[in-house]
């Protein structure tokens, strides 16, 4: 009984990392550094390039932006609707050994509705969108930097080619064998 006091004593679990996760349209890419060394090197680099990180966590694995104007770089007390107000976040996390997968996402909010959590309102910028090109070319840069030879930076799932599956017809759906069709 007293060893299990002592290794609930031990543990430490709190964080300091948002209680949220990335959206499922963030970009992802893996870097041969442990996920210390991988955000402290996304914080310079992004500071290098004028993307106004505000806060950097390297022991928790994040890093975020305030909200910034996406011609300006420059950080914003405008409220933060649209497209030209713009937050990056970042999150590193322990992939294969002494590897981190690194989760980046540039949002926008469309609209303000204050019966909605913050980050429910959250909205990847698109690919097209100059902030998340100049993201995705500096995550390239670092990625031949610290990656596996041959990968590059890409989103986590793949673009929406704007064609649309056929949906199948009820009827059309093949029916199992000795089952009447009704």
């Amino acid at each position: 009984m007293m060893a299990a006091l002592l290794l609930g004593a031990a543990c430490y679990p709190t964080t300091t990392r948002p209680p949220f996760v990335s959206l499922p349209s963030a970009t992802v890419v893996e870097w041969e550094l442990s996920v210390r060394e991988a955000t402290q090197e996304l914080a310079l680099a992004l500071d290098a390039d004028s993307i106004p990180v505000r806060r950097t966590e390297s022991a928790d694995g994040w890093l975020e932006t305030g909200w910034f104007d996406a011609a300006t770089l420059r950080p914003t007390t405008r409220r933060p609707i649209g497209v030209d107000i713009v937050r990056l976040r970042a999150w590193a996390d322990p992939s294969r050994p002494n590897h981190s997968s690194i989760t980046v996402e540039t949002v926008y909010r469309p609209l303000d509705d204050p019966s909605r959590d913050d980050h429910s309102l959250d909205r990847v910028v698109p690919p097209n969108h100059p902030v998340a090109i100049r993201v995705g070319m500096l995550l390239d840069r670092l990625t031949k930097k610290f990656g596996d030879p041959g990968e590059v930076a890409a989103p986590a799932v793949a673009p929406d080619t704007g064609l649309k599956k056929k949906a199948a017809k009820p009827d059309s759906l093949p029916q199992p064998t000795g089952v009447p069709h009704r």
